[in-house]
């Protein structure tokens, strides 16, 4: 919310706010669903995003929108909790993300974001 609001964009008062863990969200930069862990009563308003600004995020609940990212530039913000993994590992990549941030300005090779699959 802060991010989007210091970009330019709005925020409405959920009719229902996001509370606790369990909330599926979808990444659409990997297609992927995680399990969330979630506290905040206001949502980022779509409409009013700023051009160079995309959704990278969104509620299965109820659609909201839950990250959001700046095209060409390294900032990136998420709408729940990564830390608090209600999912084992799900939103662990963000955290290699935000440090292959760091590594590509210093010019050091890149983390893969998620584990190789297993071998079967």
């Amino acid at each position: 919310q802060m991010l989007a609001l210091a970009l330019g964009a709005r925020t409405l008062k959920m009719m229902q706010g996001h509370h606790g863990a369990n909330h599926p969200v979808k990444d659409f930069t990997t297609g992927k669903v995680e399990i969330t862990s979630m506290n905040h009563g206001f949502s980022v308003d779509r409409a009013t995003l700023p051009a160079g600004v995309s959704e990278t995020h969104v509620s299965l609940f109820d659609g909201s929108n839950c990250g959001l990212a700046l095209e060409g530039r390294p900032v990136f913000s998420v709408q729940y909790h990564p830390e608090a993994s209600p999912g084992p590992q799900d939103s662990h990549y963000l955290f290699t993300r935000f440090i292959n941030l760091i590594r590509s300005r210093k010019g050091e090779a890149l983390l893969p974001e998620r584990p190789a699959a297993a071998k079967a």
